[in-house]
């Protein structure tokens, strides 16, 4: 069983797992259009995290982590990510492709949420997804780190990987916590 992270799972993997590859999927883009009542929001004040929406074109690319979960683990690690992911995300089989090019492309399941579940939030402009970001926080951290830190891994795990709305929305975020900052005098 092999399990993809593309969100959060790229940098807080809270299950056991026997190996881990850095690599892609096609023919989608990473976008903040869920809600987060769970994680890094609440009911009344929801925060955005990443699904994967369909591109159109097999040639774009999501970047991430592949974790190969052993047999004996496969159905509790299942179950935990069923739970972990259950604000309106539903799992899914897709092709992924290794970065290292010795290795072939294999299936994998990921979680995605469709727009058909109640917690979908749609697109919206960067600027107003940061708006919504920025003050956004719950049980797992504030809804900004979880920006922060997918783009920080994203960048040290996978140099020159390019993912224009998610180091878009980490400038507009950095841009509104500079205009919070006191003026100096």
């Amino acid at each position: 069983m092999w399990v993809f992270g593309y969100g959060s799972l790229v940098w807080k993997v809270d299950f056991m797992y026997e190996k881990r590859v850095i690599g892609h999927i096609k023919g989608y883009l990473r976008r903040f259009y869920q809600h987060s009542i769970d994680h890094r929001g609440i009911p009344d004040k929801p925060g955005r995290v990443v699904t994967l929406v369909p591109s159109g074109n097999l040639e774009d690319t999501v970047w991430g982590i592949a974790y190969k979960i052993k047999q004996e683990d496969s159905e509790k690690v299942t179950e935990h990510l069923d739970f972990r992911e259950k604000n309106g995300y539903t799992r899914k089989s897709v092709m992924f492709y290794p970065q290292d090019p010795k290795m072939k492309q294999f299936p994998l399941t990921l979680y995605i949420a469709t727009e058909d579940n109640e917690s979908y939030a749609g697109p919206a402009s960067v600027e107003d997804i940061a708006k919504q970001i920025i003050n956004c926080s719950g049980p797992s951290g504030t809804n900004k780190d979880y920006v922060y830190k997918l783009a920080e891994t994203l960048r040290n795990l996978m140099p020159g990987v390019k993912d224009d709305h998610l180091f878009a929305l980490e400038e507009a975020l950095k841009k509104l916590e500079m205009a919070a900052q006191p003026k100096k005098t």
